[in-house]
């Protein structure tokens, strides 16, 4: 069974800094490219960044990048995404989404809080 676990969410002051992880099972992780999306309350779903577990490229927001860093540990089939420099609008509920190259549904985890105060 495909399974996503994210954790390292949390409240942190403005400027400073968490780490995210994604624990993948239940698929083979070099076949996959992992996800980072956020939602704010009242706002649409939106697409942090992303890595290709085959050959770790990675692509950003613009509102992230320089700020966040996406990597992938294959051997400990997570992936993480670094988040330094935080501000207040970066606070939203964070989920791992997996994404295989044949067409099926992406799979989502359950989502980590993570709150920005200024």
């Amino acid at each position: 069974e495909m399974q996503l676990v994210e954790s390292g969410g949390g409240w942190v002051q403005a400027g400073g800094s968490l780490r995210l992880s994604c624990a993948a099972s239940g698929f083979t992780f070099d076949d996959y490219a992992i996800l980072w999306f956020r939602q704010a309350p009242g706002k649409e779903r939106e697409g942090v960044s992303c890595i290709n577990n085959s050959d770790h490229a990675t692509r950003y927001t613009d509102s992230v990048k320089g700020r966040f860093t996406i990597s992938s540990d294959n051997a400990k089939n997570t992936v993480y995404l670094q988040m330094n420099s935080l501000k207040p609008e970066d606070t939203a509920v964070y989920y791992c989404v997996s994404r295989g190259s044949g067409g099926e549904p992406d799979y989502w985890g359950h989502g980590t809080q993570v709150t920005v105060s200024s």
